[in-house]
């Protein structure tokens, strides 16, 4: 550990990079691989979101977030050193990437550098060998990836570029080589450094300091900068910029030279306005989100909340909401307030001090950062009251969520709900699949802090609101138990949440009603937290729908509802997977009527942590009924026993996870082991696993230990 001092506003500058991340990509996705003549004929400048004008979402699933947030977690999984390797990060591509599915662009070997060296790493190639150009060749490895996933890297070492260098070095290997490794090396030290200096030339000059002096990519920075002093527009050295460094000088899809270029020419053009810098890498063209996604993060850290504040309203549309698509299905529904904490533990950690705890008794929703919303945003629609706008204010001790709303009556509700599981556009986004798990579940407590404005004119009724999947997968609404609020009171709503037929919850909030006169003011929310173990059953709701089976991480060839059993899942070659639950759950039992069509083995899994970290009951070929744990590439039979099983037989299966103590029971049959290694698994979801074969479940119970 470094033992460094970390700055004094270190979170908020961490949620501020996260934050000009989310908004630099989240405006270039929409036209990105457009070059800059196209922008210019169909869009002109960009100087704001576009997604409206080009039909499509704005808060999406995308490599460029999806990457960033999900492989600086190999720090939590391989140990919090700086000696991380690129090997163990390789380990955390193999447990997070399902194939085909999440976090990549799936383009195909030879064709996508991160499909390419996934490839390597399945067949046995660990890093850094996957990713280089001795076995990819220079036009695979040198592409853009290494560089679009670093800002993690950079945000857990604040003022360390030596070492956010290093970190991202590491990272790179496993994906790619040569300059794409030398740019995400650069890119990260000055975004270390922009934690403590303003100064865009120090920056780059630290980036500098971080690669080779003769290689390509501080040729292209000496140029641009001797073109930044001839040229005081910034659409002549773009000229430049694709004259020398162009798309046709570089083979490949979307190479790092020439996108490279572009970003630090935004930089130079606007080194202290975030709104000029994004309006300039964006309307350049090429990789657009890529490119709009590290120089946002990059000026964010660099000029803090105000300096993303001092333009238009970057941070309202966007709400905080953050889409991660991995292995880890409870970490899909994400907001830039969750991830910033998580980042800056790790930086605390890494730094060799105590990381601050938990706001407000770690609940989930706490809107403890300036301006932070954590996915609420106000409900619209007939009967809601069109003047309902969402603020985070001070408040004594803190920060909260106000719920501001005027004109309430008979007719005329204000409510605002956050997403707790994929939203119904999720099926126009295009590209990148979203492998998510609902986070609040049936059986679980839902509990919130509340309070009225003291000048609030009239009493309200506060309660809150769930958003359920219903019939052909229509949000339908669901309210809860409710308290009167005066002007000045605070209360306390709980609520254990009732069984919906196998529908997933896909938002959670607050409807606040008026009787009689009218009621202008602010509900204050202090927190939102849910907790406990789910009292849930899994199964195939009885109206026409989908979200539940996308309610499951699917990281098998085959999973299908086109079956008469409600779960089914085959796998071609090794071991197929389907996820369910989070990573808040620890101790549990699962019971599963499991049926295995053929296979070496299949089963239950509990405590999953990704697609090769789990515990398992399984029944193998041989004869045997086992109880494993598996733990990236090594498995550990913690128990066994003969068991005399047959294909196309159901069998109640129970497993338990109870502390250190795992338990199975078939039946009559029972087995038992204990995990006390430092290898133990202590949280996670379930699981249905089958090796080379199909295995299918009429229903799946999960609750709690008797």
């Amino acid at each position: 550990m470094s033992n460094a001092p970390l700055p004094n506003d270190y979170l908020e500058r961490v949620y501020a990079g996260v934050l000009g991340k989310l908004i630099g990509v989240y405006v270039g996705r929409p036209f990105e691989g457009w070059t800059y003549q196209k922008i210019m004929s169909e869009l002109g400048e960009v100087d704001y979101y576009v997604h409206d004008r080009l039909g499509v979402p704005l808060v999406v699933t995308d490599d460029d977030v999806a990457g960033t947030f999900t492989f600086v977690r190999a720090l939590e999984d391989y140990g919090i050193s700086e000696d991380l390797s690129a090997e163990d990060i390789g380990r955390a591509w193999l447990n997070y990437l399902v194939e085909q599915r999440t976090v990549l662009w799936w383009g195909g070997n030879g064709n996508s550098t991160e499909h390419t060296a996934w490839l390597n790493l399945k067949r046995g190639v660990p890093a850094p060998a996957s990713g280089s150009i001795a076995v990819n060749g220079s036009t695979v490895a040198e592409q853009i990836g290494a560089q679009i996933f670093i800002d993690g890297w950079a945000m857990v070492a604040p003022g360390q570029p030596k070492l956010a260098a290093k970190l991202a070095e590491q990272a790179g290997l496993v994906s790619h080589d040569g300059e794409s490794v030398y740019a995400a090396m650069l890119w990260a030290a000055m975004e270390a450094e922009a934690f403590v200096s303003g100064d865009i030339e120090h920056l780059i000059e630290t980036g500098l300091a971080a690669i080779p002096a003769d290689c390509l990519i501080a040729k292209l920075i000496a140029d641009i900068r001797g073109w930044h002093k001839e040229f005081p527009d910034w659409r002549d050295t773009r000229q430049k910029i694709e004259d020398h460094y162009g798309y046709d000088k570089y083979p490949g899809n979307c190479h790092v030279v020439p996108n490279h270029a572009l970003m630090i020419m935004a930089i130079l053009y606007a080194p202290d306005d975030f709104q000029r810098a994004q309006m300039i890498v964006n309307t350049s063209g090429w990789d657009t989100d890529c490119n709009a996604g590290n120089v946002g993060c990059l000026l964010g850290i660099k000029l803090g909340l105000e300096g993303i504040d001092a333009g238009p309203d970057w941070r309202g549309p966007v709400a905080d909401r953050l889409l991660i698509s991995s292995a880890d299905g409870g970490n899909a529904i994400n907001d830039a307030v969750r991830t910033s904490y998580r980042l800056a533990a790790l930086g605390h950690s890494l730094a060799g001090s105590k990381a601050p705890a938990a706001p407000k008794g770690g609940a989930q929703f706490h809107f403890s950062l300036p301006g932070s919303v954590q996915g609420f945003r106000p409900e619209r629609g007939h009967g809601l009251a069109e003047r309902t706008e969402l603020e985070n204010r001070v408040v004594p001790g803190g920060r909260a969520l106000a719920i501001a709303y005027r004109g309430l009556g008979p007719g005329q509700i204000a409510a605002a709900t956050t997403p707790t599981f994929s939203p119904p556009e999720v099926l126009a986004m295009r590209t990148y699949e979203l492998m998510a798990t609902p986070l609040v579940y049936p059986g679980q407590k839902l509990q919130a802090a509340v309070a009225t404005d003291a000048g609030n004119l009239g009493a309200v009724d506060v309660g809150f609101r769930l958003k359920v999947y219903g019939a052909e997968d229509v949000l339908q609404t669901v309210d809860g138990p409710t308290i009167r609020l005066a002007p000045g009171a605070e209360g306390h709503l709980d609520w254990v949440l009732p069984d919906f037929g196998g529908q997933p919850i896909a938002e959670i909030g607050f409807v606040i009603r008026a009787e009689g006169s009218r009621a202008d003011g602010a509900v204050l929310v202090d927190h939102v937290r849910y907790g406990g173990t789910p009292e849930l059953q899994l199964r195939r709701p009885d109206e026409p729908s989908d979200f539940w089976r996308m309610a499951w991480v699917n990281g098998a060839s085959f999973f299908s509802k086109r079956f008469p059993q409600s779960f089914r899942l085959s796998q071609d070659r090794g071991e197929g997977i389907i996820i369910h639950g989070t990573r808040e759950w620890t101790d549990y039992k699962v019971a599963a009527d499991a049926m295995v069509h053929l296979g070496n083995e299949a089963g239950v899994a509990v405590r999953v942590q990704g697609l090769r970290r789990y515990y398992a009951a399984l029944l193998s070929r041989d004869g045997k009924l086992r109880l494993v744990r598996q733990r990236d590439e090594t498995r550990t039979v913690l128990a066994e026993m003969p068991f005399d099983w047959t294909l196309e037989t159901l069998y109640d299966m129970e497993v338990e996870a109870d502390g250190t103590t795992l338990r199975c029971r078939i039946g009559d049959t029972s087995l038992t082991a204990a995990d006390e290694s430092p290898e133990a698994l202590h949280d996670g979801g379930i699981g249905l696993l089958v090796h080379e074969g199909a295995l299918s479940s009429n229903t799946v119970r999960i609750s709690a230990l008797a």
